[in-house]
C-alpha cells in the first residue's frame, strides 16, 4: 500500500509541475504579434489561427486579394490602409512574422531589426509552436495539399485532435492553420520553396517531422533551385531532418524517390508505397481492400497514389486500415484539386491547381481516364516563375496533347511583375510542341472562345495556380455547361 501511495504522490506532482511548465510556457507566447505581408495564402491563415488563439494580431501588405482580404475582414483583421508603414512597428510587439512575399529591404523589416524585435518567418513559428508534438510533414513536387487534407479528414472521423497547416481550404475546416497548446499532432504542409526574404532554406527544412511523407519529385521553382539535381538535393536534406527513430513514407513509382530514400537515415522506419487495387465502373473510381470495395469520390492515378502514401501515414498513429477506407469514402477532394465546379446530365467542370508540367500530365490523364470517349477542352494558366520562363517552357512538350482541345492563357503583366522577358504566342506553341494549341493574353478573349458553342466539349479543365486575371470561374462554368 505504502508504494502505491508513494506511485501515487510522484505521478500527482508531475502532474503538477507538468501544468506549471504549461502555463509558464503560455506566458513566454507573444501577445502582440505583427505580421508583414499578412494578404499571403498561409500568412492570413496563421494570422487569423493565431487571433482565434487569443493573440493580439496586426499586419500590413501592398496588396490583398480575395479570398484573403475578405477572410482578413471578418476576423477584423485586414488593414486598415494598403501599403508599408513603420509607425505599426514598436517596441510593443512581442514577434513579427515575415512573409516571403516581403522584400528584404521592406521598411517595416528594417524597422523591426533596428527594434531589435524577435523576427519569424511563419515556417519557424510554426516550429516554435509543435516543438512538444509528433509533427507530420507532408513534402514532395505534386500532391502535397491533396495528402494532407486527406489525413485531416480520416483524423476528423476517427476522433483524433490535431494542429495542422494546410495549403487550400479544407471543407470541414474553418481555417487552414490551426494551433493548441492540447493537441498532440500537427499535420504540416511541406512546401519546398524558400523561407522569406532573410532566410532562403526551403520551408519543409525547418519542420524537422517525426514522421515524413514524399510524394514524388519533378523540377519546380526554377528561379531558386537553378538544375534538377539541386533540385533533388533539398529532398535529401529534408529527409536527413527526420527526427530519429522516425519515418519515412514515399511513393515507389517515382524514380528519383526510389533512388533517394530506401536505406535513407540510420534509424528510420522506411516504407514505400506503390498503386492500390483499383477500378473505374461507370465513371466511379472504387479501391478494393479488405476484402470490399469502396467507391470513392476522387479519382486518377496520382490521387489513388496520394491516398495509399495517407493510409500509411494514418497507420503510424494507431488508425486501421479499416477505418481509414471507411473514412476516405466520404472525401471530396481539397480547394481546386480536381474540384467540381459544374455539371449537368451532358457536361461537367473541374478546376484544378496543376501548373508544373507532371501535374498538368497527371490531371489531364486522370480527366481523361475517368470521362472515357467524352470531349475534353484542357485550359491551362501558365502563371509562375518557372511556367512563364521561356527556357522553361520546353518541359511541357507533350503534356496537353491528350485534351480535344488545348488552350493556354498568360498575362503580359504578370510576365512583368516577375520581371521576365515578354512571351509569344509562338514561342509557347514551340514549347509545348503543339503547333494546334490555342493561345491567350486576354482573359475577355479566353471566355468568348470558350463560350463558343460550336467548339464546346463534354468535359472543360480549367487548370491555373493563378485565376486568370480575375475570371470568375463559377460563372463560366455555368454558362458553359448550359451551351
Amino acid at each position: 500500500m505504502k508504494i502505491f501511495v508513494n506511485l501515487q504522490q510522484e505521478e500527482n506532482k508531475c502532474k503538477f509541475f507538468l501544468r506549471e511548465k504549461r502555463n509558464f510556457e503560455a506566458k513566454l507566447v507573444p501577445m502582440r504579434v505583427h505580421f508583414i505581408a499578412i494578404g499571403g495564402s498561409a500568412m492570413h491563415n496563421l494570422a487569423i489561427a493565431l487571433h482565434k488563439k487569443g493573440l493580439t494580431v496586426t499586419g500590413s501588405d501592398d496588396e490583398i486579394f480575395e479570398p484573403s482580404k475578405g477572410r482578413l475582414a471578418y476576423y477584423n483583421l485586414l488593414p486598415d490602409s494598403q501599403g508599408w508603414d513603420v509607425s505599426r512597428i514598436t517596441p510593443a510587439l512581442d514577434a513579427v512574422i515575415l512573409g516571403m512575399h516581403a522584400k528584404a529591404d521592406n521598411p517595416e523589416l528594417l524597422k523591426a531589426k533596428e527594434l531589435g524585435l524577435k523576427i519569424f518567418s511563419y515556417p519557424e513559428y510554426l516550429y516554435e509552436q509543435s516543438k512538444d508534438k509528433t509533427r507530420i510533414v507532408i513534402g514532395g513536387s505534386h500532391g502535397k495539399t491533396t495528402i494532407t487534407a486527406m489525413i485531416l479528414h480520416v483524423f476528423k472521423y476517427a476522433g483524433i485532435d490535431c494542429d495542422y497547416m494546410v495549403g487550400a481550404q479544407l471543407e470541414g475546416f474553418d481555417v487552414m492553420v490551426k494551433l493548441t497548446r492540447e493537441a498532440r499532432f500537427m499535420v504540416i504542409e511541406g512546401d519546398e520553396y524558400l523561407t522569406s526574404p532573410i532566410d532562403l532554406r526551403p520551408k519543409f527544412h525547418l519542420y524537422k517531422p517525426n514522421i515524413a511523407l514524399l510524394s514524388g519529385v519533378a523540377w519546380d521553382h526554377i528561379n531558386v533551385f537553378p538544375t534538377f539535381e539541386n533540385y533533388i538535393d533539398q529532398f535529401v536534406i529534408f529527409i536527413n531532418q527526420i527526427s530519429e527513430g522516425g519515418s519515412l513514407i514515399y511513393c515507389d513509382d517515382d524514380e528519383v524517390l526510389h533512388r533517394i530514400c530506401p536505406g535513407s537515415g540510420t534509424g528510420l522506419k522506411v516504407i514505400p508505397y506503390s498503386l492500390p487495387p483499383c477500378e473505374i465502373r461507370q465513371g466511379v473510381t472504387f479501391i478494393h481492400a479488405e476484402n470490399k470495395s469502396y467507391a470513392l469520390q476522387i479519382f486518377g492515378k496520382h490521387n489513388l497514389l496520394n491516398l495509399n502514401g495517407a493510409r500509411l501515414v494514418c497507420r503510424q498513429v494507431g488508425i486501421s486500415d479499416l477505418t481509414f477506407y471507411e473514412a476516405i469514402r466520404t472525401f471530396k477532394g481539397a480547394s481546386k484539386r480536381l474540384e467540381l465546379v459544374a455539371k449537368n446530365d451532358k457536361k461537367v467542370v473541374y478546376k484544378d491547381f496543376a501548373h508544373a508540367p507532371s501535374k498538368v500530365q497527371a490531371t489531364l490523364q486522370a480527366v481523361k481516364e475517368q470521362f472515357v470517349g467524352r470531349r475534353v477542352v484542357a485550359c491551362l494558366e501558365l502563371h509562375t516563375y518557372s511556367s512563364l520562363n521561356k527556357d522553361f517552357l520546353d518541359h511541357y512538350q507533350g503534356t496537353l496533347d491528350p485534351a480535344d482541345t488545348a488552350i493556354v492563357y498568360f498575362s503580359p503583366h504578370a510576365l512583368q511583375l516577375k520581371r521576365l522577358p515578354a512571351l509569344t504566342e509562338q514561342q509557347v506553341r514551340d514549347g509545348f510542341n503543339n503547333q494546334s494549341l490555342e493561345v491567350f493574353t486576354s482573359p475577355a478573349e479566353l471566355v468568348e472562345r470558350l463560350l463558343q458553342k460550336e467548339n464546346a466539349g463534354d468535359v472543360l479543365l480549367m487548370m491555373s495556380s493563378g485565376n486568370y486575371d480575375g475570371v470568375d470561374l463559377t460563372l463560366l462554368a455555368n454558362r458553359w455547361i448550359n451551351l
